[in-house]
């Protein structure tokens, strides 16, 4: 209960921290309500707001009734933005899990191990590195949306994107964000385990007969911890980012609204002094990014014993 209370002050003694963790907070909570809300719909045979529109309001300037403006069929710029926090944060717990889940279990077994297993996990996490991320993307997007892969793989897709409540090709893109952002989280592992290896505590384990994996479980992972949350929140970051570039180039999201989509469509008509569509679906992304770096800062002072000894 101490640590938990302590852990806390620690955040919110810094302002910007605190205010990042609130900000943060809304946007996972709106990024809820509109999931819920585009199930009920979706159930219920109605349409959300998101994709109500009247071409008797098209581009509409921001005022009183529609506070962000409307787009070029009529629907409310307010609303989808809002619901383009769905997609924000949806593709980055997706994105993150999936680099932490490979990053973390290969750096740990790369730095605790040694020889071979380092080797190969060195090779790699350098391969991938090397990989044009963007282009990986958008390749894997396309193996999924035109049925290139095996039947078995395709249906499992679709599967797991029905359960998400999300396409398979734009659930391809959430995957495939993660596949190349474990990178960095794998070398910070690998040379934190390489450390912790040797110290007392796990050298007292292996004499104990502890088996190997049970050690990194037990003594490697919990002293790791600190990185993870971390790196899951910049990789967060990272995610929300490459899926606005996705979706502004066509291949991400069609059928829900996202912030890139909003942009890709806003700018064509930024000349005709149409502004109102672009710059916010802007501003919001810049709101999510800034709070998800400002508390990464906060998180890395409050439970990096470096930085909390200071």
């Amino acid at each position: 209960m101490n640590g938990g209370s302590s852990f806390w002050m620690r955040i919110f003694r810094n302002r910007c921290g605190g205010a990042a963790l609130i900000a943060v907070a809304l946007y996972v909570a709106t990024a809820i309500g509109v999931e819920i809300y585009s199930v009920v719909c979706e159930t219920q045979n109605v349409t959300p707001i998101y994709f109500a529109g009247d071409d008797a309001h098209r581009f509409l300037p921001p005022s009183g009734e529609y506070w962000f403006g409307t787009d070029y069929r009529g629907r409310s710029v307010m609303a989808r933005a809002v619901a383009g926090c769905a997609s924000a944060v949806k593709v980055g717990t997706i994105a993150a899990g999936i680099a932490m889940l490979i990053g973390v279990s290969l750096g740990a077994a790369a730095g605790f191990f040694g020889g071979r297993t380092d080797e190969a996990v060195v090779w790699l996490y350098s391969t991938f590195a090397s990989m044009p991320s963007l282009l990986f993307i958008l390749s894997f997007a396309l193996l999924v949306s035109r049925n290139y892969l095996p039947p078995s793989a395709i249906e499992a897709v679709r599967g797991v994107g029905k359960a998400l409540h999300t396409e398979p090709g734009v659930l391809a893109v959430y995957v495939a964000i993660g596949l190349t952002s474990w990178t960095t989280v794998c070398r910070v592992v690998r040379s934190e385990t390489m450390k912790l290896k040797d110290r007392g505590f796990v050298a007292a384990a292996r004499i104990a007969g502890v088996p190997a994996w049970t050690i990194v479980r037990r003594h490697i992972l919990p002293n790791v911890f600190h990185l993870v949350i971390i790196y899951f929140t910049l990789t967060f970051a990272g995610a929300v980012m490459m899926e606005v570039i996705v979706s502004y180039l066509g291949f991400g999201a069609q059928s829900f609204p996202s912030w890139g989509l909003m942009i890709s469509d806003g700018q064509e008509r930024l000349w005709r002094g149409i502004w109102w569509e672009l710059s916010f679906a802007t501003l919001f992304m810049f709101g999510l990014l800034l709070a998800l770096n400002l508390l990464g800062d906060a998180l890395r002072d409050a439970l990096d014993p470096k930085h909390r000894n200071q």
